[in-house]
């Protein structure tokens, strides 16, 4: 079985790999996102000239049309990319077949075959980064329709501040975005890493900052096990990844809230392949989606 040529496409970052059917990442290159998404084929092709692929698949943050095999809907990508996302136009341009994959239903592929989920028959993976999103594989299979699934970042958490038109949502509350947000408000200049750092260097500040939002993003994997009772939450993305901070509070609130009476807790623990979960996730990505899933949804 020949190398996928894999995409994770990122609202600032997109990189791109020749990935092995044993979900091996090689030839990775990287870039910024930028306005051209003509960059991103020139990238493809650069990396296509490594070795062999016999396809490839393009993770894309947002709402996907399985059916279409077009990107629908991406809240942190320019217009151009979105009419630029679809499997006849990029497959014209490669001249290879292109499978469009939503970015958290890619990345829950790659743990579920080759990293942190690989020992559990039932994943849901959470990313908590710029945005968060979330993707559910069973038996080696991804869940979705004709659509992809499982956005728990755009689920309300919130009735009272959705009222007062303020943020409601997981990703509103609980991502990278919104740690970055609330930090301003609290009159802190960290953001992102260098205020996780605060955290560990004691700040109360900045612990308190924290703590609102792993608290929103803790809901929305509580909402997610209720969803689909998993044997394992597998998290990832910039922000997730800080287990030391993220895990426990996830823990904490899925033992007070999550599902009651099950034989065994659902296991919470970090993707083991980091950022590399989407690319490597392009090597299992034909023997994990159902076409047929998205057919029968129409």
């Amino acid at each position: 079985m020949t190398h996928a040529l894999a995409v994770d496409l990122g609202g600032t970052s997109m990189r791109v790999s020749r990935t092995s059917p044993e979900g091996d990442v090689l030839d990775r290159r990287e870039a910024k996102t930028g306005d051209d998404p003509h960059r991103l084929v020139e990238l493809m092709q650069e990396v296509a000239k490594e070795g062999p692929v016999a396809h490839a698949v393009v993770g894309v943050p947002g709402r996907v049309d399985y059916h279409l095999g077009r990107l629908e809907y991406a809240p942190n990508l320019s217009g151009p990319w979105v009419d630029i996302l679809n499997e006849p136009r990029l497959s014209n341009e490669l001249g290879l077949s292109v499978s469009i994959a939503n970015d958290a239903d890619l990345a829950a592929v790659g743990e579920s075959w080759f990293g942190a989920g690989r020992d559990f028959a039932d994943v849901a993976y959470l990313t908590v980064s710029t945005g968060i999103g979330a993707g559910i594989v069973t038996g080696g299979l991804l869940v979705h329709g004709g659509r992809s699934m499982a956005e728990v970042g755009h689920t309300v958490v919130d009735g009272q501040a959705l009222a007062e038109g303020k943020p409601a949502t997981v990703e509103e509350l609980g991502s990278g975005t919104a740690l970055d947000r609330l930090a301003k408000e609290a009159g802190l200049d960290a953001r992102g890493k260098d205020l996780v750092d605060l955290v560990r260097d004691g700040d109360e500040a900045a612990a308190k900052v924290l703590t609102r939002v792993i608290t929103a993003a803790a809901i929305g994997a509580v909402n997610l096990a209720h969803l689909f009772t998993p044997d394992v939450i597998v998290v990832g993305g910039g922000l997730g990844l800080n287990g030391d901070l993220v895990l426990d509070p996830i823990r904490a609130l899925l033992a007070k809230r999550g599902p009651r009476e099950l034989p065994t807790p659902i296991t919470v623990v970090n993707a083991a392949l980091a950022d590399d979960a989407g690319l490597a996730g392009a090597g299992a990505w034909h023997r994990a989606f159902r076409p047929e899933a998205a057919s029968r949804a129409r």
